[in-house]
């Protein structure tokens, strides 16, 4: 029983960890576009965040359910399966962060956990049907939703303000995103915070803490909460700059109107219990704004290296969690091989990542360049009406006493 004990305590510390990573490495999905357009500063951003993320986790327990309840076979879960399942999910989280892609932190969770309950228990304990409807199908779904949403959203901010004064309007707009950015956060504490009380709640219910079909205790609504919102504050600075300048550069009428279609999306599927990536949709969201506006563009090179990490989170987090679990099949010596190997990974990584430091200093810096077809676009559509352009004419020398009358026609 002792032993029990220690391996559901060491399971639940886990999942508070994954939840920390799940934090910052899901900050940008809220902040990026409000910190790039400088309607914030970047540490109050963050801290805004962090505090409606901890308020958002006490909204809703529908997507908590759909893990602890819905996705496996709670019958053939052991405390380390789960435990196996986390290892997947935060090596996936920080390699990610690492190279700063925003990939799915819920997809590397589901990933870690499906493949740890497959070298488990056999393909017979994941919940298929629940797979496809309350994961993969909003997966492809969430991202062109949003996507599609922010594109006509931003031509109307830019329709309706065609004729606005350009700093008027940009300094409602940035007051518009901080609104907008305080509501993605609410949603991402909704959304995401439950799947870590969905993961705990599994492996109270697996050790015979609490019983089956139970909802998350209050204990554990709380330290997911606290958890995440704690990541959050720190700031996952490597993804906000690639969400904030990597992907696209946003005016503050496409980041209102890219936070405000992903936090509709986010908050619609939380009500409706859908395991549904925040990433996923804002970044859909993100490049439906930049291509909504005339001459904004898509660093397509960024999108394509965001596309194949999200292909890869669920089969390599499933892959690694399946390994793990086969380790910790050995016993205690096993379990604990699995705890160092965790350990000494996210220390590497980390130690990797001091070589380049991105924190709130030089998060709005970038060393992206357009690619061929992005100049192309851009150098052939004529900018927005209602913008502000350069004066060209202030860079054409005044003609002096001594030169020749021009016969060239004025354009």
């Amino acid at each position: 029983m002792e032993n029990f004990s220690l391996i559901l305590a060491i399971v639940v510390v886990t999942a508070l960890a994954f939840d920390f990573t799940n934090g910052f490495h899901d900050t940008a999905n809220a902040m990026a576009t409000t910190i790039s357009t400088g309607a914030l500063k970047p540490k109050v951003a963050v801290a805004m965040s962090a505090v409606l993320n901890l308020v958002g986790a006490f909204l809703s327990v529908e997507v908590a359910n759909t893990i602890s309840k819905g996705l496996v076979d709670e019958s053939g879960i052991r405390p380390e399966v789960i435990f196996a399942a986390l290892v997947g999910a935060i090596l996936w989280n920080l390699l990610t962060w690492l190279v700063g892609l925003p990939s799915s932190s819920s997809h590397a969770l589901m990933g870690g956990l499906i493949g740890a309950t497959i070298a488990s228990a056999g393909m017979g304990a994941v919940h298929g049907d629940v797979l496809v409807t309350k994961v993969l199908i909003p997966a492809i779904a969430a991202p062109i939703v949003a996507g599609l949403a922010a594109m006509l959203a931003t031509r109307l901010s830019y329709s309706l303000g065609r004729k606005a004064d350009g700093k008027a309007a940009a300094k409602g707009y940035r007051t518009g995103q901080i609104a907008s950015a305080g509501l993605v956060s609410l949603a991402h504490g909704t959304n995401d915070a439950q799947k870590t009380m969905g993961i705990i709640t599994l492996a109270l219910v697996a050790g015979g803490a609490v019983a089956p079909d139970s909802d998350p205790p209050m204990w554990v609504i709380l330290s997911a909460g606290i958890a995440i919102a704690l990541g959050t504050y720190l700031g996952g600075w490597r993804i906000i700059r690639t969400m904030g300048k990597g992907l696209t550069d946003l005016q503050p009428q496409q980041g209102f109107a890219a936070q405000t279609s992903a936090a509709t999306v986010i908050l619609a599927s939380s009500h409706l219990g859908f395991s549904l990536s925040t990433t996923h949709s804002v970044s859909g969201a993100v490049m439906g704004a930049g291509l909504g506006r005339k001459g904004g563009v898509v660093r397509w090179s960024t999108a394509t290296r965001m596309f194949v990490a999200w292909g890869l989170t669920l089969p390599a987090a499933a892959l690694v969690g399946a390994l793990a679990e086969y380790v910790t099949g050995f016993g205690a010596w096993g379990t604990a091989v699995v705890a160092v190997f965790l350990i000494a990974s996210s220390a590497a990584i980390w130690k990797v990542s001091r070589r380049e430091v991105v924190d709130h200093t030089n998060v709005c810096d970038t060393d992206e360049t357009p690619g061929v077809v992005t100049t192309a676009i851009a150098a052939v559509t004529p900018p927005p009406a209602g913008t502000v352009t350069e004066d060209l004419t202030a860079t054409i020398p005044a003609p002096t006493a001594d030169a020749a009358p021009s016969t060239a026609t004025t354009v």
